[in-house]
This record gives structure tokens, C-alpha cells and sequence, in this order.
């Protein structure tokens, strides 16, 4: 079936294909609308009894070997990169019509997304999630200081992953992630990208189209918050738990259909800041490159990253402090030049900041409200979620008083000086940030670490124990 179906003499309707098991199923029976940019997509109606298999039915991946699922995982990731791969392809092409990144990012966001099907990635991220790794593929067996035996296994779960629109590369990790905990895993993908988790599998079964791997995956699209299809699906007769990302929203939604037996994994929405001690502001070389790590990290995914920082706590005076801003302007706008994202700021955004630059005495300005970089000076954070490119330094007399903005929202504080990160992580931790990093590397992160402040795939698994009593 063709990607593109006329609805219209001069509209085009892209598709959405579902991946079910094994299986690509086509059609146009519903017609969806993406959700940052508006656009219509279609899909066909989702078959029920083809996406949850019974509980009856023993996880396809159960008695595979972790070994054996690595090394198809980074089959994958090889065949995911090869030109000649035309799901990918074709994914990016419908893509760009329904996401708010410029296809350049795209391209490179997917292309460093397959990065993560390493074999080395991978291991790392098993061993720091698992004290004994074993547990994914035998009941391993305990002896507690009585005596008492008994075997312990983590079991293959049956998981819904409600994926995120801001970046293709979470459908990678997703996949990975499900793959390696051995699960049943049913992908609700995002109206922002209703492709990237097909054209995934899709490789997946070129390889092999009987692998347990593909057998255990299934992909569909529905509107979130659809009750009719979160009715049947949001069981525990179906499914253990809920792996969602995204806003508030879309969590709040799932919490819901929460109960016994249903549980939720959230990684939730998320604000990452910077925090800029008076040594960045020593002299205009240091100011600037200071500004650059910065921007580096406001930059990160063109802001739509939740690492990304959006508020940025610079320790100085207000001269000084304006010098800094005036560099992060100066950087910012480099990089959304390089970035071809030319969107301007919402009109909500915009409203807000014509405001403030009627306010001299109160607010610095730097930039326009034209999606090519924008910089706000202010004494307290503004009260509106900084995006697209936008960021609000809060000028402090101190470090300290940036402490109390810290909340369990805060994920990524990138810190300069490197020295004193040191003196700040207790503090940070108790307020509720998850994670403290140099400044100018929100982006990368030490492989295996928690994400979110856990260890997902110890959080996925179905902890079994088997208790086989005391010896005579």
C-alpha cells in the first residue's frame, strides 16, 4: 500500500502503519491529527485481539539468552544506519510532516539513536540495573541466613509504553530496554511520531520475521486519553505496568486506570537548569566560553529535550550578569541558525515577553520573540515554561538562593564551576534534582546510570521468588 492517500485534490493524507507481532497492518480507517503542528495522519483501527496476547501464552523471549538478545539488538542498530534501509528512510520522509524538528535534526537525532545498540552499551546497562544479571535468565538460587532456600528470577513483564513525541531516540531505548527484561511489550506511539517505533521493528523482522524479539513487540496509535481504547488495554489481565513519558497530562491521564496488579513507571515531565558561580564571569574570555557551555545545554535537541535547560542561576551582579547574557544570546542564536529551526514563539510566549520588555527597570531582553534566540534577564524565574530556543537567566547574589528553586521537576542541573559541583549535590538531591553534570553536558550521560532517579530495568521486570524451604 502506498505511503500517501488523496483525501482531498490538494491534500495528502500520510499513513500510519501498525506493527502487530510480526505483522505490518496498513490502513486508512482513521484519520488523526499530529500534535504540535497540527496535520493529519491516518491509521487503521486497531485489532484488539491481534496487539495483547493472553496471559496464558509464556513470553516469547523468556527462555532466549540475554547473550542471544544483544546480538540481535545490534544487528539492529547496524541495519537501522544502512543507507539501503528504506523503512528508515521512508520514516523520516513521513515524519517531517508530522514533527516540529527540522529534518536535519531528525535525521541526526535517529541516526545517533541507533548509537545505543552497542554491545557494550547494552551490557553496562544491564549490569548496573541487576546486581546479579543471572536473574534475567534463571531462577537463581538464595540461601538467607537460616538456612532457608529459595530461587529468585526476574520475570518477563507485560509492559504498554506510552512514548514521548520530543525525540525518535527513546523508541530505540524502548525497544532495547523491552528486548532485554524479555517482555511483551505494546508501544502507544506518539501523534508527533507515529513512525520511527515501525520502522524499527519493521528492520527487526527483515532480519528475522520469527525472532522472539519481533514476536514480542507490537506497535499502534491512539489519541491519548481515547477511553474507549485506554479501557480495554489498561488492565492487569493484560498487562503489568505502564511505561510513560511525557507531560503532565499524558501522566495524570494514565494514573487513572491505576490499581492492584497495574502499575505505573513515569518518567515524568521534567525541567533542567544551569548554575553559573561568579568564576564564569572573571573576564570576557571566560564569560564567553561559559556563555557557549551554556548554550550548548539550552541547545540540547533544540530545547525539546527535558534536559535541556530552560533557567539559568548566574551568581554576580546585574552588569555582570548582562554580560553573560548577552554571550548566551550571542550562542544561542549561532546555534539555531545552524539548527534551521526558524519557528517563532507561540503567541502565548510572545505576549508574555512584549510585556516584558515594557518593563525595564525589572527584566533584561536579548533576542526577539522570532524563534532565532531569545535571552530574559530577570530577578525570579518567569512564570511561563521556557522553549524554542528561550532562556531565562535569574540573575543571584549567591549560589544558595538558586538552591530553593530546586523541586522534584528538576532533572539535570549543569554546574559551573566543576569544583564546586561537590558542595551542591546533597543539597540538589534533597530538593529533588535527579542529576548533577559539568556544564555544556546535559546531553551526553554516563552509560547505565539511573535515569529519573531509578534503575528502570530493574523497575520493568516481574520479581518472582520461588521458596524452596528450610533443609532437613
Amino acid at each position: 500500500m502506498n505511503s500517501v492517500t488523496q483525501v482531498a485534490e490538494n491534500e495528502e493524507l500520510v499513513s500510519a502503519p501498525f506493527f502487530l507481532r510480526g505483522e505490518v497492518l496498513h490502513g486508512t480507517d482513521v484519520v488523526q491529527t499530529s500534535r504540535d503542528l497540527g496535520v493529519t495522519f491516518a491509521t487503521p483501527r486497531i485489532p484488539f485481539d491481534r496487539a495483547v496476547p493472553p496471559r496464558t501464552e509464556v513470553p516469547p523471549l523468556l527462555n532466549v539468552p540475554l547473550a542471544e538478545i544483544i546480538d540481535f539488538l545490534v544487528e539492529t542498530g547496524q541495519r537501522l544506519i544502512a543507507p539501503d534501509n528504506d523503512h528508515m528512510q521512508e520514516c523520516i520522509e513521513r515524519m517531517c510532516r508530522t514533527h516540529i524538528l527540522p529534518r536535519a535534526v531528525v535525521e541526526n537525532t535517529a541516526r545517533h539513536a541507533a548509537a545505543y545498540l552497542d554491545k557494550r552499551v547494552l551490557m553496562a546497562e544491564v549490569e548496573q540495573n541487576f546486581p546479579d544479571p543471572r536473574a534475567l535468565d534463571e531462577w537463581v538460587p538464595k540461601q538467607d541466613f537460616t538456612g532457608r532456600k529459595s530461587f529468585v528470577r526476574a520475570f518477563a513483564p507485560r509492559l504498554i509504553h506510552v512514548l514521548p513525541g520530543n525525540s525518535p531516540g527513546v523508541a530505540v531505548k524502548s525497544v532495547a530496554q523491552g528486548s532485554m527484561v524479555k517482555g511483551v511489550n505494546l508501544f502507544k506511539m506518539s501523534s508527533a511520531d507515529p513512525f520511527t517505533m515501525v520502522a524499527i521493528l519493521r528492520t527487526m523482522a527483515d532480519i528475522d520475521a520469527n525472532h522472539p524479539i519481533v514476536r514480542s513487540m507490537s506497535a499502534v496509535y491512539w489519541r491519548g486519553g481515547d477511553d474507549a481504547t485506554e479501557r480495554v488495554l489498561y488492565r492487569p489481565q493484560y498487562f503489568d505496568k505502564i511505561v510513560a513519558w511525557g507531560g503532565g497530562d499524558a501522566i495524570n491521564n494514565v494514573i487513572k486506570y491505576l490499581g492492584p496488579g497495574f502499575q505505573l513507571v513515569s518518567f515524568d515531565p521534567k525541567t533542567s537548569i544551569s548554575m553559573v558561580g561568579r568564576e564564569g564571569l572573571v573576564d570576557e574570555a571566560t564569560v564567553d566560553r561559559v556563555a557557549d557551555l551554556c548554550s550548548t545545554d539550552v541547545m540540547t535537541l533544540n530545547q525539546e529535550a527535558c534536559v535541556a535547560s530552560r533557567f539559568q542561576f548566574v551568581e554576580g551582579s546585574e552588569e555582570e550578569v548582562d554580560r553573560f547574557c548577552e554571550r548566551l544570546h550571542h550562542h544561542i542564536a549561532r546555534r539555531a541558525a545552524e539548527s534551521g529551526d526558524v519557528r517563532p514563539l507561540d503567541r502565548d510566549m510572545r505576549e508574555a515577553v512584549d510585556t516584558m520588555t515594557l518593563m525595564d527597570d525589572e527584566y533584561g531582553v536579548w533576542g526577539r520573540t522570532d524563534g532565532k534566540g531569545l535571552v530574559i534577564r530577570s530577578e525570579e524565574p518567569v512564570d511561563f515554561h521556557p522553549i524554542n530556543k528561550t532562556a531565562n537567566v535569574v540573575r543571584v547574589d549567591s549560589l544558595d538562593e538558586a538552591v530553593k528553586w530546586i523541586n522534584v521537576a528538576t532533572q539535570t542541573v549543569g554546574f559551573y564551576p566543576f569544583d564546586r559541583m561537590a558542595d551542591y549535590r546533597d543539597r540538589l538531591a534533597a530538593g529533588g534534582a535527579q542529576r548533577v553534570v559539568h556544564l555544556g553536558e546535559a546531553g551526553p550521560s554516563t552509560i547505565g546510570n539511573p535515569h529519573d532517579a531509578m534503575y528502570p530495568l530493574h523497575r520493568f521486570v516481574h520479581w518472582m521468588a520461588h521458596e524452596d524451604g528450610k533443609p532437613d
